[in-house]
Formats: structure tokens, C-alpha cells, sequence
């Protein structure tokens, strides 16, 4: 998408607001499926942006839902059950009878207590359920092999589950791909072990790869689809010998965003240029980016001025303005803490009040994961682009503090 256009999305629709490209977002996807065969299967796992599940359930298989929240919104958008693969850790039998309700193409077990809260569901249901057993990959989720043998070899204890795969995931924004061979062949073998063991054959593998996506001024974006190519041979493999679904959010989504926000104000301290943007780390989270010591993509776009402030610009303040003089700038956002500070260090030329700032590669996470009751600021507008081009207002602009206010004292 060109400045031009960019700007024009700004005028429309303001700052700070989120932008999601649903085209690029499925174009992506469809060469990805290309790269991976039909062999696998696709699954997206929807807390990297809920707002895209409309397009997502288009081109994947399956939608990852991990609390009873995601589930809520899947039974908004009238999400097909069997799209649905139910997961996530602290079920209660609750969420589990909801979930159940609702139906799914699996459910996931973190633990042996997921499983006996299953098996009791499904006996008050007289129905069988479909279950992924996870397997622990050195976090809090999921199982060791011993739990997942355990229950395999008493599987008869359990009559109303159908054990029908494992669940593993180790991790994201992991850039060695060597790891991930190594883990399909563990699990290939673990596979053939209870085979070889019970006589049991488990015919599903709910795999996250958790491949790297690019995002800093100093890493590669020659070919973002490099690593699922990379890995392409070993997932093919594996799906010859057992249903495969990749699962994954970042490596999918995170191209597809972008995030609009306004500079506000200009000034300088010392040796240090700063500039206020009206977001900040409250809605811009980068993986890896630590206090801005990483720069991401920004595109700087010339705005219209600060028509507010026309007349009124002090003689230092504006005497900053050079334009054929490049400076370095502190990006800050609108927080009143010292921690907002997306960026230390970054060169623009003939920066002002009222410029535009373009942060890319935000299409994952940022639209949920950022602090945004703090200092009850307004949470920014979300807009998707569609395939054929126009655009819609998806999410208006959320007052904060009045989920921040009491509503009696008590």
C-alpha cells in the first residue's frame, strides 16, 4: 500500500488506529498452503487477532480457541464447531460443559485433571469426545510422557474420550529450524512407541512450529516465507504417517497490520530529540523489542500540520525544523511512565506536529496485548481492508476509563 493511501486511511479514519490488510493476509496463507502441500492441514490460532477470524476461517482448516472469551466470540461470528480445536490451560468443568455444549473438531488436554473433566462431560452427554492429549515441551503446558502413557495405557477408564492425537508446541519466534526437525522426529517416535507399546495407533498431530517472522530494521524480509520452505520437507514427512495440523498465529498474521499513529509534539532535552506520538506501548508489542533498543519498519508520512498549534510555535521549538537535515528522535508514546519508549533512536528528516508514524508487521498480538487500561487512555480504532479493496471500521475507538470507574463507593 502506498503513502498516499496510507494517509488517506489516516484522514478517514484517524489516530491511532489499527489496520489489517485482509488480501495480503490471504495471499499469504494461500502461498503458504502451496508450500506445505495438502497433506497438512492449517490452524489458526485466533489470540493473535480475534478480528481476523472471518478471513482466517476462509483459508484455514482450523481455529485454535484457548479460553472461554475466544470461544464467546467464536459463537458470535457463528464459527462452524467443527473449525474449532478447543484449548488452553485453567479449564473449569464449566468451561469445559460450555465448550462441549457448543462442539469442536478436538479438545485439548493440559493435564490429567482436562482429561477426567472431559471423560465426565462426556459421560453426562452420552457422547464421545475427540481428544488431543498435550504433550509437555518444557513449560507449564501440558503433560510429561509418562502422564500421556498413563492414560493411553488406561484408556479403557476413560470410555466416552476418543484419544485421537498429541498436541506440541515448544515456543515461538524460534528461527532454527533444525529444532522443529528434530521435534517431528521425537514425535514421530513417540508415535511409533505407544504403537509399538499398546497397539494403539494415534492417527492426529496438533503440531506449533512457532516459525520466526521478521521485524526489526536489522533483520531480513527478502523472504519471510523462508522458514516454513525450510521446513516444508520434514512437515510433509510426518503428515504421510498421521493427520497433521500446523498450528500457528504470528507467522501467519503478523504481515497484515499496521498501526497508524500521529506525532503530537517535538522537543529536545540535552543531546536527545523526542518526539509524543498518541499511542505508544500501550498499543505498539513487538516481540523481542526491549525498552526501544530495536528499531521496527516505521514510514514517516507528511501530514497536514498541526492546525491547533499554527501561530503559536515557540521560535526554539520550531527552529528544530530542517529539511534537508536528518536527526535522531526518541519515538514515546502517551503514557505517563518512563518504561513508554518504543523506540531510543531513529533518523527522520523534516519531522513535525501532526506527521504521520507507520508502524508495519503489527498484525499479531499488538491489538490485543497491550497495556490498555493504563492511565485510561482511549483504545485505538481497528479497520480492515478487504479483498476488493474498501474499507470498513471494524472496532470504533473504546473509552477506557469507563471500565476504570467505579460505579458506587461502597
Amino acid at each position: 500500500m502506498d503513502n498516499q493511501k496510507i494517509k488517506e486511511l489516516a484522514d478517514k479514519y484517524g489516530t491511532p488506529t489499527f489496520v489489517f490488510d485482509e488480501k495480503s493476509l490471504k495471499e499469504r496463507m494461500r502461498k503458504i498452503k502451496e508450500i506445505v502441500g495438502n497433506s497438512v492441514s492449517l490452524c489458526y490460532s485466533i489470540k493473535a487477532n480475534p478480528f481476523l477470524i472471518p478471513a482466517m476461517e476462509e483459508v484455514t482448516d482450523r481455529l485454535e480457541v484457548c479460553s472461554p472469551g475466544e470461544l464467546d466470540i467464536c459463537k458470535a461470528l457463528h464459527v462452524p464447531s467443527e473449525k474449532i480445536v478447543y484449548s488452553g490451560v485453567c479449564k473449569t468443568r464449566e468451561n469445559v460443559k460450555e465448550a462441549v455444549e457448543y462442539g469442536a473438531y478436538a479438545y485439548t488436554a493440559e493435564s490429567v485433571l482436562h482429561v477426567e473433566y472431559l471423560q465426565m462431560e462426556g459421560r453426562e452427554k452420552n457422547k464421545k469426545l475427540p481428544v488431543l492429549l498435550r504433550l509437555n515441551a518444557g513449560s507449564q503446558f501440558g503433560m510429561p510422557k509418562s502422564d500421556v502413557l498413563r492414560i493411553i495405557e488406561n484408556r479403557d477408564k476413560f470410555d466416552f474420550l476418543d484419544i485421537v492425537g498429541i498436541h506440541y508446541f515448544a515456543g515461538t519466534q524460534r528461527g532454527k529450524i533444525k529444532q522443529q526437525i528434530e521435534e517431528l522426529k521425537m514425535l514421530a517416535d513417540f508415535f511409533d512407541d505407544i504403537k509399538t507399546r499398546y497397539g494403539f495407533v494415534l492417527e492426529r498431530l496438533e503440531y506449533g512450529p512457532g516459525l520466526p517472522v521478521s521485524y526489526f530494521a536489522n533483520e531480513s524480509f527478502e523472504d519471510t516465507l523462508k522458514p516454513v520452505k525450510e521446513l516444508a520437507d520434514a512437515l510433509k514427512d510426518i503428515a504421510s504417517r498421521c493427520r497433521l495440523t500446523v498450528e500457528m498465529g504470528r507467522f501467519f498474521v503478523s504481515e497484515c497490520g499496521m498501526y497508524l499513529s500521529k506525532v503530537m509534539d517535538i522537543k529536545s532535552n540535552k543531546d536527545t530529540n523526542y518526539m509524543i506520538i498518541d499511542g505508544g506501548m500501550n498499543h505498539v508489542t513487538y516481540l523481542g523489542q526491549v525498552m526501544g533498543m530495536k528499531v521496527p519498519v516505521i514510514e514517516h508520512i507528511k501530514g497536514d500540520g498541526d492546525e491547533n498549534a499554527a501561530g503559536y510555535v515557540m521560535p526554539a521549538v520550531s527552529g528544530m525544523k530542517d529539511e534537508n537535515e536528518e536527526k535522531d528522535y526518541a519515538i514515546c508514546g502517551s503514557l505517563c511512565t518512563t518504561a513508554d519508549v518504543l523506540v531510543r533512536k531513529v533518523p527522520f528528516k523534516n519531522l513535525e506536529i501532526g506527521d504521520l508514524l507507520v508502524f508495519f508487521n503489527i498484525g499479531a498480538y499488538s491489538v490485543t496485548e497491550g497495556i490498555y487500561l493504563f492511565l485510561s487512555r482511549t483504545m485505538p480504532r481497528i479497520v480492515l481492508i478487504k479483498e476488493d479493496g474498501t474499507t470498513v471500521l471494524v472496532r470504533d475507538y473504546v473509552e477506557t476509563s469507563k471500565i476504570n470507574t467505579i460505579n458506587k463507593y461502597l
